[in-house]
């Protein structure tokens, strides 16, 4: 487990779904919690995807009971339709849950095997470096709320050897072996291929990627920052934004990406993507009084020199 992350005295929101991953962090937590301080609250997520999802619940309940951790649960009143819906409405529940609890922390059981599945499948989707860098030892959720992987460098194999050694009793997701759930594939089968074929330490490889990734993400972002900070550059007017143009050109590539990426989050109503950034980037050599195809929303970018203006 991460040991540069202090996390001592601190109230620990615990999510448990039952699995392998996240029965051996609520163990390890619970082993440490003297020596720490820390108050430990086990949360369970029921989405209500299976038939035995209820029992899942219950189950998680028991153990949580029988170490003497308080338990709190959500239930979904109408499940998810796919992963991603799923996801955020476990992290707006996760977040409710450790604010009802006064927790400072979320804890998530992700390992270096999710590490490595998630790079590989953010770059099968076309994601940059924040996409491959995503799956982090902590990020925030609210200005409260931090959310923490203590287990990034530990393998899906370790945790279920813990598991099997402290007579943990695992809940098997039935879900897990479903290969139409495209992360599934990944883990089942794509993953092993990669590891005989390729690299048998393809997942420490990865996660080593990952790392240098976040550092870069973490430094241009910085950067990008301090572009706004500094000087007259951008005008954050509600009605119509703009961005200095000249001095945008004057950054390198890949700072002028961030820059954008960062200005342009604050108007358009959906996540930013490659090609917005590109759109955008366009018109930074383009004659004045240039305009981009429009975003979505309507919105569309325009030059009035030495400024590019967004307008609806």
């Amino acid at each position: 487990m991460r040991s540069h992350l202090d996390l001592r005295g601190a109230n620990l929101l615990v999510a448990v779904s039952g699995g392998q991953d996240s029965l051996c962090l609520a163990k390890i937590l619970l082993m440490q919690q003297a020596k720490y301080n820390w108050r430990l609250t086990i949360a369970h997520c029921d989405h209500q995807w299976r038939s035995d999802s209820s029992a899942n619940a219950s189950h998680v309940e028991k153990i949580a009971k029988a170490w003497g951790v308080p338990f709190c649960m959500r239930v979904a009143e109408i499940p998810s339709k796919s992963e991603a819906g799923a996801r955020e409405w476990r992290y707006a529940k996760l977040v409710e849950m450790a604010q009802v609890n006064q927790c400072n922390y979320v804890v998530t059981g992700h390992t270096r095997s999710d590490r490595a599945e998630t790079l590989l499948y953010n770059l099968m989707r076309g994601s940059g470096a924040d996409g491959l860098a995503a799956l982090t030892w902590q990020r925030s959720l609210t200005p409260e709320i931090n959310l923490v992987r203590p287990l990034l460098n530990v393998s899906r194999h370790e945790t279920a050897e813990f598991c099997r050694e402290n007579h943990i009793p695992i809940w098997e997701d039935s879900t897990n072996q479903n290969l139409d759930y495209r992360r599934n594939r990944l883990r089942l089968e794509t993953i092993p291929y990669l590891q005989e074929h390729f690299n048998p330490q393809l997942e420490t490889a990865i996660a080593q990627t990952a790392e240098i990734l976040h550092s870069d993400v973490s430094y241009l972002e910085s950067q990008a920052r301090k572009f706004f900070e500094e000087g007259i550059s951008v005008i954050w007017d509600a009605h119509q934004p703009c961005l200095q143009r000249q001095l945008v050109q004057h950054q390198p590539l890949a700072l002028q990406r961030r820059i954008v990426r960062q200005f342009l989050s604050h108007y358009l109503i959906h996540q930013v993507n490659f090609e917005d950034v590109e759109r955008f980037l366009n018109l930074l050599n383009a004659p004045n009084r240039s305009q981009s195809e429009p975003f979505k929303g309507n919105i569309t970018a325009f030059i009035e020199h030495p400024w590019i203006y967004l307008r609806k």
